[in-house]
């Protein structure tokens, strides 16, 4: 089995495919949205499992549809939607977020939690703008330093990983250059990372590792997590998710 199948057995599992929780997604809704009862067209980009897309389907009166490459993902996220009775508000779209297939100013919401750095924060929000309405929202959250300076070994880490990972200011600056105007922005507390990823994720570990044999690449992607679960407990006061809220412009 190829490290890409792998990582699918290992995270589709998974309530989240990131750090993030259900409170902090209501709290950016909060932000966003004065009227949940106003009928609203949403786009949840890069949705994994669902755990975002079906939460924003259960408290707006919003058409949502979920996207994201793997159809795996997708799968569980339908049955989800099955079981909790949203399923007639959900569709399901599987493409990569940069050939996305929206007309332009078709949606009133684009939501992406976790997942725009797979295409670059900066790409994201000027590719995705032409899908929104005039006066449309865009949530999104972004790995994010969350202090001025930061240990070296940290730092060497995601500068590796996410040569786009910059200071909260700079990223909002970003959204001011491609036209939008800044609503809100929260960073995800620590419970987000712990209790809602890595500690869920740990557990899967053994199991992940018989399914797969103790393969070395099996033990690789483990190994990786186990580093970067580390790495946040040892330095979590330097770095987070940021979730920031921004309006398109005319």
């Amino acid at each position: 089995m190829d490290e890409y199948t792998l990582l699918i057995d290992l995270h589709k599992q998974g309530h989240r495919q990131g750090p993030g929780g259900d409170a902090e997604t209501e709290k950016a809704l909060n932000l966003a949205i004065a009227d949940r009862t106003a009928p609203l067209k949403v786009a949840d980009i890069g949705c994994g499992t669902g755990a975002s897309a079906l939460l924003l389907a259960k408290l707006l009166n919003a058409r949502v549809t979920a996207v994201d490459f793997l159809q795996d993902f997708l799968d569980v996220l339908k049955e989800k939607a099955e079981n909790m009775g949203v399923a007639d508000r959900i569709s399901t779209l599987a493409c990569s977020m940069d050939n996305l297939p929206f007309a332009d100013e078709e949606l009133d919401v684009i939501w992406s939690e976790g997942a725009i750095y797979n295409i670059g924060f900066e790409k994201g929000v000027a590719d995705w703008r032409r899908y929104l309405k005039a006066g449309g929202l865009l949530v999104a959250s972004e790995i994010t330093w969350i202090t001025g300076s930061r240990p070296q070994e940290l730092q060497d880490h995601w500068n590796s990983e996410y040569p786009e990972i910059d200071v909260a200011s700079a990223k909002i600056r970003i959204l001011e250059k491609h036209g939008y105007s800044p609503v809100g922005y929260f960073v995800l507390p620590e419970h987000c990372w712990l209790d809602q990823y890595y500690r869920p994720m740990q557990a899967r570990f053994e199991n992940f590792l018989d399914r797969n044999e103790n393969s070395e690449k099996a033990r690789a992607i483990v190994a990786a997590e186990r580093r970067e679960i580390d790495l946040y407990e040892r330095y979590k006061a330097y770095i987070s998710y940021g979730v920031y809220v921004a309006k398109k412009m005319v």
